[in-house]
């Protein structure tokens, strides 16, 4: 069966460009009614443009439907006002897609507060403030789709991107509280951690890895994960074609007690304690506890 947007009505942010545009495209063309949503600042942030416009002539030459809002993730009354709009349109919002980035890449001992800042606020305060104007529409209709933009960055690290990686990984932690609280009112929520050649990434690829990380291809699993039998609390890698599942796991652990419960304690039996066998991949915070209980427990 294919999957299909039919009457439903999607929000992307950043989609006047490279993955948020190619997204909105795809959605539009399996039926969905898209809000195209972008600043059209620099990759830094800075400056506009009517990028979002394009996006939605495109669209609509397609015979699909959509609109362009041009509001900031980071302000929080611009997010509320898009989600009336969409719903005075079209009647409800069913689907987020939390795209919108800048980089301001600098090692970290080079790096200004004020880049540190507005890294994460775009990022990450961006992505919970659109989710926030989002929230209560999908509740009331018992229906919604998000996906956060991570990246390998946030994930596993990466030289020069202190900013970004806290914000990415915060994305990360967001969606597995949300997928928490969502799931009475059907909510699902899940990450995204794309690899593609675009704006934003164009001087870290070569030019012939760029044409092979094409933004379309990492398409299939974001749209999967808003889809109507989408997993939640997913973290999918995607990039070239190439689609992974990223896991939060928990050792086992060790029981220290008299001499050993002490710093020298922990060093003596750091090989048991990191050890991985029997590591359990967590659907709450609660379940450290509970395996910190068994331990005592003997």
């Amino acid at each position: 069966m294919p999957i299909r947007f039919d009457n439903k009505v999607a929000i992307v942010t950043g989609a006047g460009g490279g993955l948020g545009r190619a997204y909105a495209l795809e959605l539009a063309r399996r039926g969905a009614k898209v809000v195209v949503n972008d600043l059209g600042g620099a990759r830094d942030g800075t400056g506009h443009s009517d990028a979002a416009l394009k996006v939605v002539e495109e669209i609509e030459a397609a015979g699909g439907e959509a609109m362009s809002n041009g509001g900031s993730v980071a302000e929080y009354d611009q997010m509320v006002e898009m989600v009336a709009k969409a719903r005075e349109k079209w009647g409800g919002v069913h689907i987020l897609i939390n795209n919108a980035g800048v980089l301001r890449d600098k090692t970290f001992a080079k790096m200004e507060s004020a880049d540190f800042e507005f890294v994460v606020k775009v990022h990450l305060i961006g992505s919970a403030m659109a989710t926030k104007a989002c929230w209560e529409t999908m509740r009331e209709q018992n229906y919604g789709r998000i996906l956060m933009t991570a990246s390998s960055t946030g994930l596993f690290g990466n030289f020069g991107q202190a900013n970004y990686g806290a914000a990415k990984l915060g994305l990360a932690g967001l969606t597995k509280t949300l997928y928490l609280e969502g799931a009475k009112n059907n909510i699902k929520v899940n990450t995204i951690a794309p690899v593609a050649g675009t704006r934003m990434t164009e001087d870290l690829f070569p030019a012939e890895a760029f044409k092979a990380f094409a933004p379309e291809k990492v398409v299939p699993a974001a749209l999967y994960l808003v889809s109507e039998d989408a997993p939640s609390n997913a973290i999918v890698g995607a990039g070239a074609g190439v689609f992974q599942a990223s896991y939060v796991t928990l050792t086992q652990g060790a029981l220290l007690t008299g001499d050993d419960l002490s710093p020298e304690g922990v060093a003596a039996h750091w090989a048991e304690i990191a050890d991985r066998a029997g590591e359990i991949v967590p659907n709450s915070g609660a379940e450290q506890s509970m395996l910190i209980g068994k331990k005592l427990q003997g």
